[in-house]
């Protein structure tokens, strides 16, 4: 039987919200089990980069990444967000160890191609290194992977943290029976964006359509669900949508998904 293991995404505005982070980080220091953090730290990386007066470039909520504001972003990403996070874990008695893609080559990506629109050094993931991540976890440390990647030749890359979570689920479900947790400020997948109590408990693949038919999910929420089931379609057991307090247990109000 494999061992379970626990990937958790945390979205970027508890990471700048100084009150819910430490709450974050007492709960899933306190989750049992192995466990693996992913962050992002992207409206840090527009401040930063607003004081050094580079202007930040997003289109339909995707960052342009010039060279300049990569060397910004691998600042905030890999250095204060990352570290703030770790030592903030060592203080809950956690020992997590700060890794970015090229770290140990656990995760490998590409320059995503231009089409339409040209983003830049932003990476698409082409897989990662489940034998190194494993080595981590069997010696009682606790991966916390910041929003970069590498090609292998050198070039750090900038890539969404939701899909870094999510392929990072997928490769190590090889190994381990896993569960990928997207842990942001609301309470799960809303019915009514305006009520933050109507959450939608249980998603499978029909629920989904018949959402989407009745474009009851929209927006933000779209990439992030599509990130959901490709985890599952590729070896995830399961995904779950919610606030800090879905992981306190399973009284909690959150949103579980499955095939």
């Amino acid at each position: 039987m494999k061992q379970k293991l626990s990937i958790v995404k945390i979205g970027g505005n508890v990471i700048e919200n100084e009150s819910e982070l430490k709450k974050f980080l007492t709960l899933f220091s306190d989750l049992d089990g192995l466990k693996i953090l992913v962050h992002g730290g992207g409206k840090m990386a527009t401040q930063m980069a607003a004081k050094l007066g580079i202007v930040s470039q997003l289109v339909g909520g995707r960052r342009i990444t010039d060279a300049e504001s990569l060397e910004v972003i691998i600042m905030v990403y890999g250095g204060l967000a990352n570290k703030t996070i770790v030592a903030q874990l060592q203080s809950n008695g956690c020992n997590a160890i700060g890794l970015s893609g090229a770290d140990g080559n656990t995760i490998y990506a590409h320059k995503r191609p231009v089409k339409d629109i040209d983003y830049g050094f932003a990476g698409d993931v082409d897989g990662i290194n489940a034998k190194t991540i494993s080595a981590l976890l069997n010696s009682e440390l606790v991966p916390v992977f910041c929003a970069l990647t590498h090609d292998g030749k050198g070039q750090m890359l900038n890539t969404n943290a939701d899909t870094i979570a999510s392929e990072v689920a997928i490769g190590m479900s090889l190994l381990y029976e896993t569960t990928l947790y997207y842990c942001f400020e609301k309470k799960g997948v809303l019915i009514d964006v305006a009520d933050e109590n109507s959450v939608v408990s249980a998603i499978d693949s029909k629920k989904y359509q018949e959402l989407l038919d009745q474009k009851s999910i929209a927006d933000g929420m779209l990439p992030k669900m599509e990130n959901c089931f490709h985890a599952l379609h590729h070896g995830v057991r399961q995904v779950c949508i919610g606030d800090t307090s879905m992981l306190e247990g399973v009284s909690a109000l959150f949103t579980k998904i499955t095939l």
